[in-house]
């Protein structure tokens, strides 16, 4: 893998153990020789991946929409930053340069990435790893939910396979490079050819 889209929150959360995960998730990219694809912001998780894979000589690049473009948000010192119209075609963007995904904790909009790229490999428009680092047991709640809807019938075990995670980088990292997307269902070439 040569490029990894990290998804993460602009804010770094009450506990310090989520920026630390961050910051280690940064060092350990650029000691892999992974460049960091994620939304050019200077704070937050989002700062301190950045920073840290920087500290160690790592290649960051971001994308960030116009409206977000502003001295006050886009971090100075990455090596790119690519600029879209709408968050929408940022997200396209990233998933254009990447070959995997990592979501650390965040709101909303790491949520919003995450499910996005989840339902572009459950049909099959993208067979990209995707993987959840599970710092402090954040993404349970989430994991449970994807449990229940297995249980209920609304998502297929295989398609809940697809969520890999770990709270351990280097577990993590492996499962990322084991991974196997599932294979094309009759349902999704149905639709595909309709």
């Amino acid at each position: 893998m040569k490029k990894v889209a990290v998804f993460c929150g602009a804010s770094i959360g009450y506990n310090p153990v989520y920026k630390e995960k961050a910051k280690e998730l940064g060092r350990f990219l650029a000691q892999n020789k992974v460049e960091i694809v994620f939304g050019g912001g200077k704070f937050g998780m989002m700062g301190s991946v950045a920073d840290a894979s920087l500290s160690m000589g790592g290649h960051v690049i971001g994308v960030i929409p116009e409206f977000l473009k502003t001295e006050e948000i886009l971090h100075p010192d990455i090596h790119q930053t690519l600029v879209t119209k709408t968050m929408f075609e940022r997200k396209r963007e990233i998933s254009k340069m990447v070959d995997a995904y990592i979501g650390l904790p965040g709101g909303f909009g790491t949520l919003d990435e995450i499910m996005e790229v989840l339902t572009l490999g459950q049909l099959q428009i993208e067979q990209k790893p995707i993987g959840l680092l599970n710092v402090n047991g954040f993404f349970d709640p989430l994991l449970q939910q994807f449990d229940l809807m297995v249980k209920e019938g609304f998502l297929k075990p295989e398609n809940n396979a697809m969520v890999l995670h770990s709270p351990d980088i280097n577990d993590l990292w492996q499962q990322l490079f084991d991974y196997k997307a599932p294979k094309v269902s009759k349902i999704i070439q149905t639709v595909a050819t309709k």
